[in-house]
Formats: C-alpha cells, structure tokens, sequence
C-alpha cells in the first residue's frame, strides 16, 4: 500500500509579491480618483443644465411679462383686452429652443385646456401639448414653475398667468423645456469619461508593472542573494546603481553581508587559532599525566607543569575572546577623556611591570573621546612587551603628543629593536618573528600585540612601529583627528 505525502503550502507560497501590491495600491487609488473626478465632473455639467434651463425659463416669462404690460394689438393698436389674441401675437414673434415649447393656455368648455401653440415644435412623440391632462395641472397649480417627470422624460416648466379684463376666460403662458437631451449630453460625456478612465487604468497598469520591476529589482536581487548565502560563500554583493533608496537599501545589505562576511571570518580563525594554539598545551598535559608515577616528588613536578599549562592555555583562551569581541560594535566606547591624565595614569601602571628607567616623554593637553580603559590596556601590554625586551636599567619612555590632525600615544624602548623581516608580522596573532629581539622573551602566545591593534583599529586608528631615536622601538597608537572625536 503506497502512501501520498502532501506538502503542507508554505506561507512564501501564499504571500502576494511587493509588485502586485504596489500594483494594486497604485490602481486602487488612480481608480477612485478617476471615479471622484467623473462624478465630479457629472454633478457639474448636471449642474450647468439646471443652470441654463432655469435662466431659459426666466427669460421667457419675463418677455412675456413685459410684453403683456407693454404690448399693443397690431389690429386696434390698443392694449390687448382678451388672453387668447394676447398668446396667438406673443407666440407668433417668438424662436424657441429645439427642446423648448412656448404653449398658451386658456380655460376650456371642458375643464380641460385649450392649447395655443407655435407650428415650430419638438418631435409629437414627446411634444407636452399633446398631454391635455398633464396641461391641466400645470394650468391648475398655484407654482409658477416646477418639474414634470414623464414616461418621455423630465419636463422643466414655468407659468405667467393673465388675468381677463371683463368676461374673457383667463389664460397663461407656459414655458416647457424637455431636459432629457441636455441630460443625455451630460451622461454622455460621463460614459466617456469613464472609457477614458477605464483606458488610463489599463495603460496605468501596464507602466505600472514595468515601473515597479524596475524599481523593485535591486530587492529581488536581495532577496535572492539572500537565498543563496551560506556560511561557506559570503561573497556575494549587490551591485548598486543610482542614488535612490532602493540603491541605499543594496549598499546597506552589501555592508551588512561585509560585516557577517568578517565575524564568520574572525569566528573561522578563533576557532583555527585556538586548536592550533591549545593542541600543544593539551597534549603536554595528557603526556605529564599519563607517564605520572607514584613518587611524591614526581607527582609534584607534574602538578607543577600542569599548572602552569593550564594557565597558559587560560591566558590564551582569554586572549583569543578578547580579539573576537573587537569585531562587536560596543567593543569601544568612547567617552570625554584628558589625555595627560590618561597617560599618567599609563606611566603609573607601567613602573610596576620591572625595574626599567622609567620616563614620562610628553603629556598631551588636550580632551579626546576615547575608551580609556581599552588605551590603557593597549598601553600597559605595549609596556609589558617593552620590558620584556630590555634589561633593568635600560630606559622606557611613555607619552603622549597632540599634532594638527592627529593624537599619538607611544611606548619607547632603548632595546635591540625589530628586525626588518619581523616588523610585518609582529602584530598577527601568535607571530612573534623570526629573531626574538630582546634575551628575556616570555612565553607568551604571540597575542599581545594583536590586541594592540585591535584596540587601535577600534578607535578607528592604527598602530606604527617606528625606530627609536639611538636604537630601540617605538610603538605608536595613532589616533585621527576626525576619529576619535
């Protein structure tokens, strides 16, 4: 029987991509802002028809007003007396509007309406003269204007009534706009807004997608590399190109893979240093004590070796974390220190170290931002390893001088010096050159003055070594003006 495994989908596999949703914003918002526009634009032109129909209306019942306080009949040239030959002249003189009807109305045997109308009208099918019923309640209502809505469409009307002289029937005039074109024009021109709209989305999505691959192309890059490092390959680097922030995100990611890149180097070789340096120790033990017999004496001396195998592996051990650390970033941390107090405490520390002639060379008055415990640290081991190369007696100098763009901390010996071969090795770890300089070297691992340098390139400086004036050598802190600070 043969059992199916089925993947479970991974949260990768359901994520939508940085593109689609930039995508997706970008076409939402553009969306509602055509969206807003359109209708903004059809309330407007709705807005301008309203407008224009009631200034029609106005106007025309206005003319009338003043043709019915003014007018005079061409047949008697006197005012007119009776509302029908007063709407038959006015009508005769007026032009109306493709959509508008200029009707009369006087009152009917009926209770309905009759109609006096212009021969220029609108189409029969929609005309508001054909709808006696619909007349009659425009004559009827107390307004003079208002809206009709029909099964044809929308009517705007207004109405002057006239008032008979004597026994004449009472009349009106009564302006009708068919509104429906003026609103068809209007809504046509809001379908084409939104075919426009709808054509921008499209060509807005297509930019879109190609802009923001290209945009977001240094992340994938990112993101692939990232896939792809290993402890074992940390070598690969973004390639940056422009000066936007998605250049800015590649240059960080590259610094970053330079700082994994050297503390999986510093972890590498703290761990090739220590098996290299404590195998010897170890094996010595092991040997002591496996060939330890059953004397005393014997016993002791072998505690005794042991011993002080086990110290020197604990020295190296702590020297070793000492220069892994100097790849963290709080391995420093400066602060406002009086260099001519710092370097007489140095000279203080030192003259325990051995009977030397100790000198305090120079004092630098000034404030600089420095570690003081790790400089004193320095210091101290550069004046351990100058007695370990001289004799009692022979002249040890410690100082400390301001110079224009930089501050120097020293330690000067009269010893024999460096030879020319050792001078680019001495400060490696476990180097300690091919020719010891002085005739008491310590046992030491060769440590000392790799944690020199790593104090020194913690502040963001160097260490020299320089010759000292009449034989001897001179190690120098050198600490920039633009970097201690």
């Amino acid at each position: 029987m043969t059992t199916s495994v089925t993947t479970p989908l991974t949260r990768t596999d359901r994520r939508i991509s940085a593109r689609v949703r930039i995508l997706l914003w970008l076409l939402l918002v553009m969306a509602v802002a055509l969206a807003a526009v359109a209708m903004t634009t059809r309330s407007i032109l709705l807005r301008d028809v309203d407008h224009r129909i009631s200034q029609l209306l106005t106007q025309e019942t206005r003319e009338f007003a003043n043709f019915v306080d003014q007018g005079v009949d061409p047949r008697t040239g006197a005012p007119f007396t009776e509302p029908r030959r007063l709407l038959q002249v006015f009508l005769q003189r007026q032009y109306s509007d493709p959509d508008e009807e200029l009707l009369g109305l006087t009152a009917g045997a009926d209770g309905r309406p009759d109609v006096l109308r212009q021969p220029r009208d609108i189409a029969e099918a929609s005309a508001l003269h054909r709808d006696r019923e619909a007349l009659a309640r425009i004559f009827a209502a107390g307004a003079s204007s208002g809206t009709m809505e029909r099964p044809q469409g929308q009517v705007r009307w207004a109405k002057v009534p006239i008032d008979p002289a004597g026994e004449a029937a009472p009349g009106a005039f009564v302006v009708a706009f068919h509104a429906g074109h003026e609103q068809a024009i209007a809504a046509e021109a809001f379908r084409t807004q939104l075919a426009i709209s709808g054509v921008a989305l499209l060509m807005t999505t297509g930019i879109g997608w190609a802009v923001a691959g290209r945009i977001l192309a240094p992340v994938r890059l990112v993101r692939r590399a990232a896939a792809q490092l290993t402890e074992q390959d940390l070598t690969r680097r973004i390639p940056v190109r422009g000066r936007d922030d998605i250049a800015l995100l590649a240059e960080t990611f590259n610094a970053m893979l330079d700082r994994l890149e050297r503390a999986f180097a510093a972890q590498r070789q703290f761990v090739d240093d220590a098996g290299h340096e404590l195998r010897t120790p170890i094996t010595i033990v092991r040997g002591h004590l496996e060939l330890m017999g059953d004397d005393p004496a014997e016993q002791r001396e072998t505690i005794r070796l042991v011993t002080d195998e086990l110290d020197r592996m604990s020295r190296i051990v702590e020297d070793l974390l000492l220069l892994a650390k100097a790849e963290r970033p709080d391995f420093v941390r400066p602060e406002p220190v009086q260099l001519g107090e710092l370097t007489a405490d140095v000279f203080v520390k030192a003259r325990a170290l051995g009977e030397r002639a100790w000198v305090l060379d120079g004092v630098a008055d000034r404030e600089a931002e420095l570690d003081a415990q790790r400089i004193t640290q320095a210091m101290v081991q550069l004046a351990q390893n100058a007695v370990q190369h001289t004799v009692p007696g022979q002249r040890i100098g410690i100082g400390s001088r301001d110079l224009d763009d930089r501050i120097e901390l020293y330690v000067a010996d009269t010893g024999p010096g460096v030879q020319v071969e050792d001078a680019t090795v001495i400060f490696e770890r476990f180097r300690r050159g091919t020719a010891r300089r002085g005739t008491r070297s310590g046992g030491g691992a060769g440590l000392g003055l790799s944690i020199v340098k790593a104090i020194a390139e913690g502040h963001r400086g160097r260490v020299e070594l320089r010759r000292t004036e009449g034989g001897g050598a001179t190690f120098v802190l050198v600490l920039e003006e633009g970097d201690e600070r």
